[in-house]
């Protein structure tokens, strides 16, 4: 593709998993001309990486080639930076940027996995459970390798239950949750039958494997790489031996765009009308970033904006009743897996919070607000751009994040500096050239 490029879209839909897949699918479907921009080399999101190929018979496969024989235009590789303009998006990659321009707009972004500090958090092998699975799927040899599994949420058990698979030794896996949410977790599945069968193939699978509930980790040890971990299991504090730890403690929606194009947020999320419809006229969001609610939600969130999009209400109202059940597993999951209190105290004064930056604990409990934390000490101003510190301190300190500003994400000097020329044309137009 050139260095600069435009393209023009009735739909363009920002995010290539499940809900990004279904929008895309579904609107194309109804004969409007639909692009779909995604940061991975191929579609199916984080949740469907390296399922997605299309040669199995998967929900992710199927997913995959409908996209396909819908005439989707699917730019991979193409990361959104900003917004130039409304009804305007300028994205790049390694060989350049492009301009893209849209009539109706679908985010579906996803989520990503939340971090919480404490000693020895940055050592190397201790990673996100996610991110590791990601890293196995890309060829990274787990076999013979003792990984324990922490943090909170059903992904613990879907990441344990691929590790082993793949022929790692899981000695525990660590939930925050007590046992008497579980339970009733386990207890309100009833009204998701397909959730039961799931749970149940997944306790064969881990057989053998120890779950631990009130458990979290306290700290990582080793010189040059993970070699231990001690976890407070249930009251107790064990060491344990390991070669990594996988640890997440549930999902953050990525909400980042939808700001930046001034959606409104509520709740860390965005907020959208029955038909996925945002604040903003023209501009729809389905799957994670409207809650946490898992790949059905996400699908079926993902089918109603592609629909709406496409000016098809009728075939978008179909799908409510089905949304409004599945929209009930993600307040089960919001309550399930809440945070408790004692994660807090995790960090000692000299815990890094911002690993971007090297900001530690002790730093940022000098400061009331996360502005003042990034004025004083650059916490949120490295290159992740507060995507990991921000819902730390979050959690921790109760901040609340202040808006966002483009970039989105760190950007080249040529594609800055190509919407530096933009804006100057812009303002050349608006002043005569004076």
């Amino acid at each position: 593709m050139n260095r600069e490029a435009r393209h023009h879209f009735d739909v363009l839909v920002i995010g290539g998993g499940p809900a990004g897949m279904a929008a895309a699918a579904c609107a194309a479907e109804c004969g409007v001309r639909v692009g779909m921009v995604d940061d991975n080399p191929s579609i199916g999101g984080q949740i469907w990486r390296g399922e997605s190929d299309g040669q199995h018979n998967t929900d992710a496969s199927k997913w995959v080639q409908r996209v396909r024989r819908s005439g989707t235009a699917v730019l991979c590789g193409w990361r959104v930076v900003h917004q130039p303009e409304e009804g305007v998006l300028l994205a790049e990659n390694l060989s350049g940027f492009c301009e893209l321009k849209y009539g109706k707009l679908v985010l579906a972004p996803g989520a990503r996995e939340r971090f919480l500090p404490f000693p020895g958090w940055t050592l190397p092998n201790v990673m996100g459970a996610g991110g590791l699975q990601a890293m196995v799927k890309g060829g990274l040899p787990i076999r013979g390798k003792r990984v324990i599994v922490a943090g909170t949420g059903p992904l613990l058990l879907a990441v344990a239950d691929y590790l082993r698979k793949h022929g790692a030794e899981i000695p525990v896996i660590c939930e925050q949750a007590s046992w008497r949410s579980l339970a009733k977790f386990g207890l309100a599945l009833v009204s998701w039958p397909a959730k039961i069968v799931q749970g149940i193939r997944l306790k064969l699978d881990l057989a053998g494997v120890p779950l631990a509930a009130n458990s979290w980790p306290l700290a990582a040890h080793g010189q040059k790489t993970l070699d231990r971990v001690t976890v407070s299991r249930a009251g107790r504090v064990e060491d344990i031996p390991c070669d990594y730890l996988a640890c997440g403690f549930h999902l953050v929606p990525n909400i980042e765009l939808p700001l930046l194009l001034g959606c409104t947020v509520g709740n860390g999320c965005v907020q959208v009308d029955e038909l996925q419809e945002t604040t903003i006229s023209s501009v729809f969001c389905a799957g994670e970033p409207t809650s946490i609610g898992g790949v059905e939600l996400a699908l079926i969130e993902g089918q109603i904006a592609g629909f709406a999009a496409a000016g098809r209400t009728t075939e978008a109202r179909a799908w409510l009743g089905k949304r409004k059940k599945a929209s009930r597993f993600a307040q089960l999951l919001d309550s399930t897996f809440r945070l408790r209190a004692e994660l807090r105290s995790l960090p000692l004064p000299e815990t890094m919070v911002c690993r971007c930056e090297d900001v530690s604990y002790s730093r940022l409990r000098q400061h009331t607000s996360w502005r003042s934390a990034k004025l004083h000490t650059r916490c949120g101003m490295g290159a992740c751009q507060g995507r990991v510190c921000g819902p730390t301190t979050q959690f921790l300190f109760k901040w609340k994040p202040d808006s966002v500003r483009p970039p989105v994400f760190p950007a080249r000097l040529e594609t800055l500096a190509a919407l530096a020329r933009q804006l100057e044309v812009q303002h050349s137009k608006v002043t005569g050239g004076h």
